[in-house]
């Protein structure tokens, strides 16, 4: 678990202070509206629809006990007693007052915590993979070198001011799960002749324009990491628009000047910086990474070891539901006789990522007996304990029954990532938690989700894409039409495992009301497990689907056969068959 040093405790209390005074001068009428915005959005302060929304900072989704008690504390005191975990392993408070916030971040101060950089045009909290440290297929930890970005990165003079947001995501694994491909910079670390290097993508992002990183450096040495991420820093801010927040972004850049350009300069600049100033010693890395060491794990004998999975096998086989949660929520470790643990934070009625007050206590108080005081958020929405005992899993599920967090669909389709969409953003085209709702109560059957495998319904109020429905398997997105809020659907995304697997999903067809969407994710999953193969997965499906299109008219077609006349996708027909050339043609008006 990262720890802050003394000069860290000092920024962020000083930090608090001025945040305090530029509240009191905002409402004392010194600051306007327009100069106060870029200091509050610094400090992870929003004006939403109802109220504002203040963001805190969860540094690579790591969490402590103590630190989950004090959100608690705070989301009964100044908020409605609850709080919402965020795709950017971030927490929100929904309802804050603007002049509670000062006492709200000064109080989070004392637990290590803060909410700077958590918005506004500048480098943004560091994410990576929630299974860091205890995944199976981890080659390099990637936790020291998030911190390490993480110090660098902070309040950093010449980032202050980007010309728009920018965020970094660090995978230290075979398999990506930090969706670092589709990031402003995505790092993957890896070995090569012995030594830690990197392999860099710039240019990913969803939103408007939906990009898949582009490779533009191999095999970086780590200690040049610092150094290269400013040099790719520095030719953004120096050529990224300004005149069009639309096409402010480094993913826009990229594409502009093209991969292999925006390289050449990026080199050009590092060449500048190279074993400069930002080059990172040896020592250094050593002394964040003592801070990353490995829990004082039990050290079974070979005997003990083969007895504690023998009683776990005897209670898989007593009790059903604890053989789904098992199978669904509960994950290999690197260290024998020890599981990670998901804690879903969507069971059907409660909005995806929110968590009580007294939830959250009960959280920490698992984590204290059963994680070693640790816990993780993951992009998901959902908590990980990392460390369980195998001779504890049994235990932990039955407390975790009891408050609500042991469905057993981690991965499923009702495992949905939803943004607070129009309930609560002002930026949102359409309301997403009754979307959210709709769909899980029309899932509502374990065994039927279980049935069906692994399936991401991933879900945005608006086209910003907080909800990265681009890389869902299945996406929703919230849309404006002509003044009504109607939703579109995508097939075929996927998040990845690497950038060579991320994909973006297809729209399907024009835009549905929010009664017309459940009725087509039932189509959508019918169709699946009609043509389904042995134990094909939906993805490997979806990319068999093809989106083909003729003299403006649409069908879905499925290896190559024709198969789904698109229309409105909720009415949509299913007959086998269907001639390509007798698809509908697509209205005018309809949002594409």
């Amino acid at each position: 678990m990262y720890r802050y040093t003394e000069f860290d405790q000092r920024i962020v209390n000083e930090r608090v202070r001025q945040f305090g005074a530029q509240v009191a001068r905002w409402q004392r009428g010194e600051l306007t509206e327009d100069e106060f915005r870029p200091l509050r959005l610094q400090n992870g302060l929003y004006v939403q629809r109802h109220a504002p929304m203040l963001r805190i900072a969860i540094p690579y989704g790591l969490l402590a006990a103590r630190q989950l008690r004090r959100v608690a504390e705070l989301a009964r005191r100044y908020d409605r007693g609850y709080a919402h975990f965020t795709t950017r392993q971030n927490v929100q408070y929904n309802w804050p007052r603007i002049e509670d916030t000062p006492a709200i971040l000064a109080a989070l101060a004392e637990v290590q915590m803060h909410a700077i950089q958590t918005s506004g045009n500048c480098i943004r909290n560091i994410t990576t993979d929630h299974f860091a440290g205890v995944a199976p297929d981890e080659i390099v930890d990637p936790r020291p070198y998030a911190e390490l970005l993480r110090q660098w990165s902070t309040l950093h003079p010449e980032f202050a001011y980007l010309p728009r947001k920018f965020k970094f995501a660090v995978s230290g694994s075979a398999h990506d799960r930090a969706a670092s491909a589709i990031h402003d910079v995505g790092l993957y670390l890896r070995t090569q002749d012995g030594a830690v290097v990197a392999d860099v993508l710039v240019g990913g992002g969803l939103g408007r324009t939906p990009i898949i990183g582009s490779v533009i450096r191999r095999g970086l040495p780590w200690q040049h990491l610092l150094a290269y991420c400013e040099a790719i820093l520095r030719v953004y801010n120096l050529h990224g628009r300004r005149d069009n927040k639309y096409k402010a972004r480094i993913k826009i850049l990229v594409r502009a000047l093209g991969a292999e350009e925006f390289a050449r300069q990026v080199d050009a600049e590092f060449a500048h910086l190279v074993d400069g100033p930002s080059t990172l010693p040896a020592h250094e890395l050593a002394r964040v990474a003592a801070d990353f060491t490995p829990p004082a794990y039990r050290h079974l004998t070979p005997e003990a070891l083969a007895a504690a999975e023998d009683q776990l096998a005897a209670q898989r086989a007593a009790d059903r539901a604890f053989a789904k949660w098992l199978d669904r929520n509960v994950h290999d470790h690197k260290a024998a006789g020890y599981r990670a643990v998901s804690l879903s934070l969507k069971p059907t009625g409660v909005a995806p990522g929110d968590l009580s007050a007294d939830q959250m206590e009960a959280v920490a108080e698992l984590a204290d007996a059963f994680s070693f005081g640790e816990l993780r958020v993951s992009h998901q929405q959902n908590l990980l304990l990392a460390d369980v005992a195998v001779t504890d899993l049994h235990a932990l599920w039955l407390r975790a029954k009891a408050i609500g967090l042991a469905t057993p669909n981690i991965g499923l389709l009702t495992d949905l990532i939803s943004c607070p969409g129009g309930d609560f953003c002002a930026l949102a085209n359409a309301k997403s938690l009754p979307i959210a709702q709709g769909v899980q109560q029309r899932f509502d059957d374990l065994d039927f989700l279980h049935d069906i495998g692994e399936i991401t319904l991933n879900l945005s109020g608006c086209i910003n894409s907080c909800g990265h429905h681009h890389v869902g398997h299945i996406g929703i997105l919230g849309v404006d039409k002509h003044g009504s809020e109607c939703y579109q659907l995508t097939l075929g995304g996927d998040a990845g495992a690497s950038a060579d697997t991320t994909r973006i999903g297809t729209v399907l067809g024009p835009a549905m009301s929010a009664e017309e969407v459940p009725d087509a994710i039932a189509r959508l999953i019918d169709t699946y497990v009609s043509l389904r193969e042995d134990d094909e997965r939906f993805i490997e499906q979806a990319t068999i689907f093809q989106i083909i299109q003729q003299c403006g008219k649409r069908a879905v077609c499925h290896r190559h056969q024709p198969l789904l006349q698109v229309n409105e996708i909720s009415g949509m027909s299913i007959p086998v068959n269907t001639d390509i050339l007798d698809s509908v043609v697509w209205p005018e008006d309809c949002y594409q």
